[in-house]
C-alpha cells in the first residue's frame, strides 16, 4: 500500500491538490486518486504504456470527460458512473470545464501478467479496442469495492482484492464462460487441500494464486469452483475461519480482546469487534459473556 501527495508544482493548471493511494493485487495496480481544483482542467492520463480501466467514484463541478485529444470533445455523450477502457499505447486526456473535486479509481493492467497469473485467454479485439463512457453494472461495483480496500490492512484484503481483480479481468478481456461452468465445484480432495491450507496459514495473508496452484486451476476457475462448493468467496471463508478461531479463544481462554485481535490477524480490538459483529450479529464481549454465564 502506497499513499502519495503530488507536489503542487507538477499538477495541471487549476488543480490545487492531488493524492494517490496505490495497491497491487494479482499484478494489477489499483490507483485511487483524489483531485481538488477550481476551473478548467485538462490532464493527460498516466501509464500510457499500460492498459487502463478508469471509473469516477465522485465528481463535483462540471462533468469529467475522457478525450483522445486534449482539444477534441469526447464523441460519446455523458453517462453517469461510466467507465473508460484505454488500451496500451493510446493517448488519453481527462477534461472538465470547471472541476471542484474528483475521486477516481484506475486499474492498470499488464497483459503478460494477466496471462501468467490469472491463466485466462485474452481476447485480442477486446484488449485493443478503446471504450469511452461505457456502462457495465457488474464491473463498476467491483472497482468501487477495490477502491475501498486499497488501504485495508487486514490479511483477508489480499484474497478479497485478488478475487475482485480476477472477476473484473475475466469479464473485461474474455468471452463468457460456457453454460454450466459455474456450477462445477471442487472435488472432495481439492476442497480438503484448500481448507487445510487455509487453516494452517491463519491468520496470515494468502494470495488467490497460491490456492489456485494447489489444485492446478486458473484463478478464475478456482474462484468459481470454490464458491460453488462453499457458497462463499475464498476471502469470506478465510474471514469466517478467523472469527471461528477467535470464538474458540473467547470461550476457552481469558485473553483480552486486544490479544485475541492480534492472534487472529486483526489490526486492533476495534477492527476485530466490527468484523466479529458483522459476521455474528453481536460483539465479542457480549458473545463471550453469553457463553460463559
Amino acid at each position: 500500500m502506497i499513499s502519495d501527495v503530488i507536489d503542487a508544482a507538477s499538477l495541471p493548471e487549476n488543480v490545487s491538490s492531488l493524492s494517490i493511494s496505490r495497491r497491487a493485487w494479482n499484478g494489477v495496480s489499483v490507483d485511487v486518486s483524489e483531485w481538488r481544483g477550481s476551473g478548467r482542467v485538462a490532464h493527460r492520463f498516466p501509464n500510457e504504456t499500460k492498459t487502463r480501466l478508469v471509473t469516477l467514484i465522485e465528481e463535483v463541478g462540471s462533468p469529467c470527460e475522457p478525450r483522445l485529444r486534449e482539444t477534441q470533445p469526447c464523441p460519446v455523450g455523458y453517462t453517469p458512473q461510466h467507465l473508460d477502457f484505454v488500451p496500451a499505447g493510446l493517448e488519453m486526456w481527462g477534461f472538465s470545464s470547471d472541476v471542484r473535486f474528483v475521486k477516481d479509481v484506475a486499474l492498470i493492467f499488464d497483459s503478460a501478467v494477466l496471462v501468467e497469473r490469472l491463466g485466462i485467454q485474452l481476447n485480442s479485439e477486446l484488449m485493443t479496442t478503446p471504450r469511452l463512457r461505457f456502462a457495465d453494472a457488474r464491473i463498476r461495483p467491483l472497482m468501487t469495492l477495490l477502491a475501498d480496500a486499497v488501504n485495508d490492512p487486514d490479511p483477508a484484503a489480499q484474497l478479497y482484492g485478488d478475487g475482485l481483480i480476477t472477476a473484473i479481468a475475466a469479464r473485461l478481456f474474455t468471452s463468457a464462460p460456457e453454460a454450466g461452468q459455474d456450477a462445477k465445484g471442487l472435488t472432495p480432495r481439492q476442497f480438503k487441500l484448500i481448507s487445510e491450507y487455509l487453516d494452517e496459514h491463519l491468520p496470515k495473508r494468502i494470495e488467490l494464486a497460491e490456492l489456485a496452484a494447489l489444485v492446478g486451476l486458473s484463478q478464475s476457475h478456482f474462484s468459481r469452483a470454490f464458491k460453488a462448493s462453499t457458497g462463499m468467496a475464498p476471502y469470506r471463508w478465510q474471514l469466517d475461519a478467523r472469527v471461528r478461531r477467535a470464538q474458540a479463544l473467547l470461550i476457552g481462554t481469558n485473553a483480552s480482546l486486544e490479544q485475541i485481535a492480534e492472534d487472529t490477524g486483526f489490526a486492533d480490538a476495534v477492527h476485530f469487534g466490527r468484523t466479529f459483529r458483522n459476521i455474528t450479529g453481536t460483539t465479542p464481549a457480549a458473545w463471550r459473556r453469553d457463553r460463559n454465564s
